[in-house]
């Protein structure tokens, strides 16, 4: 059933909240893509729903190309692909907060689940590229003797089931940097795989960008697989296949300066607890004898006088370091764990403590910050660790607040008039998942310069 109330109740495209998501979904690419008139791939199923269209169609700025967007997440490859005159004609998403984002920014409501084959029905003839950043699963043990075949079950393998009806000139994929050792290598020999008989070439290498290279600070490593259909590619292969050589010349040496992201107007917001953690571990890095710490502080182990091979090799060695740490500061150490009652109050993996910033910073409060499973953990304050889709927000030691939603938005490099969820949480994971929209565009440019 279509439609969640009777279709005579569902006049126009206003009536969106009547229908249910695939529904919205038609209507919504119907109506954005009115300026084709006849040609408009929706035509039929809109009209299938028996809903009147009183849209005047609204002129687009010409397109070079078009894409699908599958695994759409808040639509980070759209942005950059539209940034270079793409047209967007088919959008997937599951997740029900970022179809709603994604509609808010793009006016289209994503279709759903991609593995159904009535979503995948829906996909229209004659687009140029694929984009899609998949979740990594795992692939039997036979995959990379059998190919594409052997993903079956896998959301990759919908992915090639549409490569193989549709045969676009290009894909772009993109996956979490581990990728390339998932499952001891086997994941990504058989994307390889399956990519080389579906016809398209890659690069030889894993290409591994982060944002930090095109300038943006932060720091999120990702693998990309950009992929030129093999007729397209003939006489440039050492193009995509050497494809580092042509980035390369798109790296940028300096970087955004953090300040330039952060608003110095806003307010302090650390809680007292959080405020006095920071504060402690301040006082620690004072007052030892060690600037560059080069392991993780366990305060739990600073007096630990118990048998060392029960632990792990790499664990044992840390533990010698913390004994050795305190037996050289025992007196600093002793008055500091008096000063703040033996750290009885702190959550325990607050009593940790991990030092990523060398000598560049004297000061807990001139780094960034997170408060993470493995200790408090303080990096230099040139670039952002990696957005991930959970609770770490970075604090800003200096302005003692965490990163906005805006800040985040512009180290995803997204526009600033971006709309995401007004759930705060809702939103940092979706840009959390998001590919980087700078790091996307100019991989496609660097495409669209060599084949298009």
């Amino acid at each position: 059933m279509i439609l969640e109330k009777n279709s005579s109740d569902v006049e126009s495209n206003s009536d969106l909240e009547k229908l249910n998501p695939e529904a919205k979904a038609i209507v919504t690419h119907f109506s954005s893509n009115q300026d084709l008139r006849k040609k408009n791939p929706y035509r039929k199923p809109y009209e299938s729903l028996g809903l009147k269209s009183n849209e005047v169609p609204k002129p687009k700025k010409p397109s070079t190309f078009k894409f699908i967007d599958l695994f759409a997440g808040i639509g980070g490859f759209r942005t950059a692909l539209q940034n270079l005159d793409g047209r967007c004609m088919f959008t997937s998403e599951w997740d029900l907060n970022a179809k709603k984002s994604y509609y808010n920014n793009y006016g289209e409501y994503p279709f759903g689940d991609i593995t159904k084959p009535e979503v995948k029905s829906y996909i229209p003839e004659g687009f140029d590229a694929l984009c899609a950043g998949f979740p990594c699963q795992p692939f039997s043990k036979g995959g990379y003797r059998n190919g594409f075949e052997d993903t079956r079950g896998t959301l990759f393998f919908d992915i090639c089931e549409i490569v193989q009806k549709h045969q676009p000139k290009y894909l772009l994929l993109e996956n979490v940097a581990n990728m390339v050792t998932h499952d001891k290598g086997n994941t990504y020999k058989v994307i390889l795989k399956s990519l080389d008989e579906l016809g398209y070439y890659f690069p030889d290498e894993p290409l591994l960008l982060s944002p930090d290279a095109f300038g943006v600070p932060i720091l999120r490593p990702r693998i990309f697989i950009p992929c030129v259909r093999k007729d397209v590619a003939n006489g440039n292969i050492d193009k995509i296949k050497q494809f580092k050589n042509e980035i390369a010349p798109r790296f940028i040496s300096r970087m955004q300066a953090v300040d330039d992201i952060l608003n110095p107007d806003l307010p302090a917001d650390l809680p007292e607890y959080e405020e006095r953690v920071l504060g402690m571990w301040d006082a620690f890095y004072k007052g030892i004898d060690l600037k560059v710490i080069g392991f993780p502080i366990w305060m739990e182990f600073f007096k630990y006088e118990g048998a060392l091979d029960e632990f792990p090799l790499w664990k044992a060695k840390f533990i010698q370091k913390n004994i050795d740490l305190y037996n050289r500061n025992k007196e600093f150490i002793d008055s500091w764990l008096f000063e703040y009652d033996n750290l009885e109050w702190c959550i325990k993996t607050h009593r940790k403590m991990e030092w990523q910033a060398g000598k560049d910073i004297s000061s807990v409060f001139e780094g960034l910050i997170q408060f993470r499973p493995s200790g408090v953990r303080v990096k230099r304050p040139n670039r952002f660790s990696t957005l991930v889709a959970m609770n770490h927000q970075q604090i800003i030691g200096k302005y003692r607040r965490r990163i906005t939603i805006d800040e985040s938005k512009k180290l995803q490099s997204f526009p600033d008039d971006f709309k995401l969820s007004s759930t705060k949480g809702i939103a940092l994971k979706q840009l959390g998942n998001s590919v980087n929209v700078k790091v996307v565009e100019t991989i496609f440019d660097v495409i669209l310069k060599n084949f298009a």
